[in-house]
């Protein structure tokens, strides 16, 4: 079925064509998140640490979307937006077909209201067909997936207006009669999209989004090394010319999965051999880890490639490596 779109707003002005303020404050810094998988089911530690990230200068917390790993992602942000005052709250990656688009526009911009606008919402198609499966979701191919996604993007971004808006595609539906309270953040709230598919997924987040989210690893956008990087990179750049937008307006935003950290190699050696094998050798060369020297050799090493925004997937109870991502990696690369 062909979209039919009412009241859309600015058309494919629905780019960010000038750069988000977000995205402008980092233009000539580097900044730090974490991502712990799978949250802790202990929530007062939980909130604990990620104020104790926020005192330290951690720029945001992203919390993963797998609902079947303990927790909600958005019960999550909730809960952070009431107990923290600085630190960005952020989705990483939120799917799109775990909510309907209006219920994902109204928690998000829920979420912005609560935390006096400092929601980052990254987005994507979903990746895990078992969890589709246990939660009764159809897994739609490769292509439907991209293209629902793109009108999720409509769709929030015509909500958070608060005017009316109805939009009806070939996969989702909605007639808002206005008076939808839309988000603290102008002009939006910033959409990061993660994938570094250059055929698609890099042109979306040329024409929609604020950042772009890829690491070393087939299910986060296959930038394994110097060469894949690059060509992504000037991928993305033709795309931001296609659609008239300067490539600085996009940030480029970069996943470890997971950090491993510690004082010296010998604590290194016990820690990765205590952790779950399985899942380090799942993540293959997405891994890092290392002393905290190490750390700022191979954060500096994707700067220089590109990168200007690290987030930190973490596993759970490993503490001791967001403290020393905050007080002995991140602050090499102030100033």
């Amino acid at each position: 079925m062909n979209s039919v779109v009412a009241n859309e707003p600015q058309s494919d002005a629905l780019m960010s064509r000038v750069a988000h303020p977000w995205v402008a404050e980092g233009a000539r810094r580097v900044r730090f998140g974490v991502s712990i998988y799978p949250q802790p089911p202990d929530w007062r530690r939980f909130i604990r640490h990620v104020q104790q990230m926020e005192t330290w200068g951690i720029d945001g917390y992203f919390a993963y979307d797998h609902p079947t790993a303990n927790t909600d992602c958005w019960t999550a942000l909730a809960a952070l937006a009431a107990t923290t005052e600085r630190i960005r709250l952020g989705a990483a990656i939120d799917c799109i077909y775990y909510r309907s688009p209006y219920m994902l526009a109204r928690q998000a911009a829920d979420v912005d209201r609560l935390s006096g606008g400092r929601l980052v919402l990254g987005i994507g198609i979903g990746d895990r067909p078992d969890e589709f499966a246990q939660m009764g979701l159809d897994y739609p191919s490769v292509g439907r997936r991209q293209r629902a996604l793109e009108e999720t993007i409509r769709i929030l971004r015509g909500l958070w207006t608060g005017e009316p808006f109805a939009f009806a595609g070939e996969h989702f539906r909605v007639a808002a009669t206005g008076g939808f309270l839309p988000p603290t953040q102008q002009p939006h709230v910033p959409i990061v999209l993660a994938g570094g598919g250059e055929k698609v997924t890099l042109r979306q987040v040329a024409r929609f989004a604020d950042a772009s989210n890829m690491g070393a690893h087939d299910t986060i956008g296959g930038a394994y090394n110097a060469e894949d990087v690059a060509r992504k990179f000037a991928r993305l750049d033709a795309y931001c010319a296609e659609f008239d937008r300067a490539p600085e307006s996009v940030l480029r935003s970069q996943f470890t999965m997971p950090l491993v950290l510690a004082e010296s190699p010998s604590a290194l050696a016990r820690k990765l051999a205590a952790m779950p094998q399985e899942t380090l050798a799942w993540c293959g060369p997405a891994l890092f880890a290392g002393t905290p020297e190490e750390g700022i050799v191979f954060y500096r090493d994707l700067a220089a490639k590109g990168f200007q925004y690290f987030i930190a997937n973490v596993l759970e109870g490993d503490e001791e490596t967001v403290e020393l991502l905050a007080t002995a990696v991140q602050p090499a690369f102030v100033g």
